[in-house]
């Protein structure tokens, strides 16, 4: 057999296998979520203050906009005049992750008119609204 044809039979092999093993696996989100408990004060205060709090605070654009007040823990729970950003322990149906993965439309994804989170953060986000988005 040619090296060509060898290649091409292994990675056919490889791309198999990793798809049989990948069947048996639990959801990522759900695996990593389960993991370890993500605090509210350490761990998605600092990515507000970080990324959010510039426009989504009073007198910023995106609290002007919306009402969305993301300096406090009340505030991001109270919502904005369209409704509520977090619903506890569903995280693929709060606005706020809709927003933030860009799943509404890439117009409005967040934050605004910046390069989006990084997955790593996006991913905290989610894990905190599944574990219950307690103040912690």
């Amino acid at each position: 057999m040619r090296p060509r044809n060898v290649a091409f039979l292994a990675s056919i092999a490889a791309g198999g296998l990793l798809f049989a093993g990948s069947m048996a696996l639990v959801p990522v989100r759900q695996a990593c979520a389960q993991r370890t408990e993500i605090s509210y004060s350490e761990d998605i205060a600092p990515i507000f203050r970080g990324w959010c709090v510039s426009c989504h605070s009073p007198g910023g654009e995106g609290y002007t906009a919306s009402r969305l007040d993301l300096s406090t823990y009340e505030g991001l729970m109270a919502g904005t005049k369209f409704g509520p950003m977090v619903i506890p322990g569903n995280p693929d149906d709060s606005n706020l992750v809709v927003l933030i993965e860009g799943r509404a439309s890439p117009e409005i994804r967040m934050p605004f008119r910046h390069k989006p989170l990084p997955t790593c953060l996006r991913q905290d986000i989610w894990t905190w609204i599944f574990q219950g988005a307690k103040d912690n």
